[in-house]
């Protein structure tokens, strides 16, 4: 069974300094129809503009994932942290029992394109932490590339919960397969260009919802890039 979120039907806003597109549920958009899928809670697609950004805020009990799509992010926590995410690279953060961070766009001339995404942890109250780490796009390039996981499995950053973030890059025709064990779903979102899906045609910034499939197959429209999450 496959359920696709279109982009043009998430929520969001139009900040001047931020453009952020919401997948599910989240700040002031709220659709009971669309609050997540399994432990995936949010997928937010943020445009940030230059010199501006999320100044100090908190969080708690949540699993925060960044994927750098264009330009470059600036991070400082509470934990002491302090480092500059750029284009193709992850960032993890256990907000666990509780976090402060501030997130910037350092360009004075470029914009910072990624998506935030928090996955519910598996318990709470858990020792805030924070890792990074490239994933080159020649590692993704027809096929899928683990990324994160629970157990820290071909060298991918870890997490507190039975999800595994995948990252594919596919060139026009080219096709790559995921199996899907019995029991596990998956979420696929894209994030440039065109594929196909199970032979569904999707673009740049729509998502799509498995379940009962016994594989993901994608298959490139164009020179398209998607995630995709195994999820218990």
């Amino acid at each position: 069974m496959m359920t696709i979120r279109y982009a043009q039907e998430r929520g969001g806003a139009d900040h001047g300094w931020l453009n952020t597109q919401h997948t599910f549920s989240f700040a002031d958009y709220y659709d009971p129809n669309h609050m997540g899928f399994r432990t995936l809670r949010v997928i937010n697609e943020d445009v940030i503009q230059p010199e501006t950004g999320f100044d100090l805020h908190g969080h708690r009990d949540m699993e925060v994932i960044s994927f750098l799509i264009q330009g470059s992010l600036w991070h400082r926590d509470s934990t002491g942290v302090s480092s500059v995410l750029r284009a193709g690279q992850v960032q993890c953060m256990t907000a666990g029992s509780g976090i402060r961070h501030s997130e910037h766009n350092p360009s004075k001339t470029e914009p910072t394109h990624f998506l935030q995404i928090w996955i519910l942890p598996n318990r709470k109250g858990l020792t805030p932490g924070y890792q990074q780490k490239e994933f080159p796009v020649a590692e993704r390039q027809g096929r899928f590339r683990l990324m994160v996981s629970p157990d820290g499995a071909d060298q991918s950053l870890t997490i507190h919960q039975d999800v595994r973030l995948f990252g594919l890059n596919l060139v026009s025709g080219g096709m790559a397969v995921y199996p899907l064990d019995p029991g596990r779903h998956a979420w696929v979102q894209v994030v440039s260009g065109g594929v196909e899906i199970n032979g569904h045609r999707v673009s740049a910034g729509d998502g799509i919802a498995l379940s009962q499939e016994r594989e993901v197959q994608a298959v490139g429209r164009s020179h398209g890039e998607i995630l995709l999450f195994d999820l218990a």
